[in-house]
């Protein structure tokens, strides 16, 4: 996926992603790298949020795909709704260069005992 981090905190957790290698058939951007994207970011986020002995897991993710792109890089950028004991919700928005909203998510993960 060529995803790199560019910064994690519970609250805000950003990064970037190629567009190349990461498209359908017609040669856009493929849904389902945005949200593999968005749960990436978010998971990271919610994984800083729970801390040492607990593991965050996805539990709901939704994506609306609000534009297509054929190349250059996406932009995302995770910021924290609600940070609880037990579940922590994001919305995560993917942009392009120019700042241009290509997908919108909202992800909720559960906070459990690590194994």
């Amino acid at each position: 996926m060529g995803i790199e981090l560019t910064k994690v905190t519970p609250a805000l957790t950003t990064g970037r992603m190629p567009v190349e290698g990461n498209t359908q058939p017609a040669g856009l951007l493929h849904g389902g790298a945005s949200v593999v994207l968005a749960e990436t970011l978010g998971s990271i986020a919610a994984q800083a949020h729970a801390g040492p002995g607990k593991a965050a897991v996805g539990i709901e993710i939704n994506a609306t795909h609000h534009a297509g792109i054929r190349e250059g890089v996406v932009y995302g950028e995770s910021r924290a709704i609600h940070l609880g004991r037990s579940t922590a919700s994001f919305e995560i928005i993917i942009s392009d260069e120019s700042g241009r909203r290509i997908c919108t998510s909202r992800l909720t993960c559960m906070i459990i005992e690590a194994r």
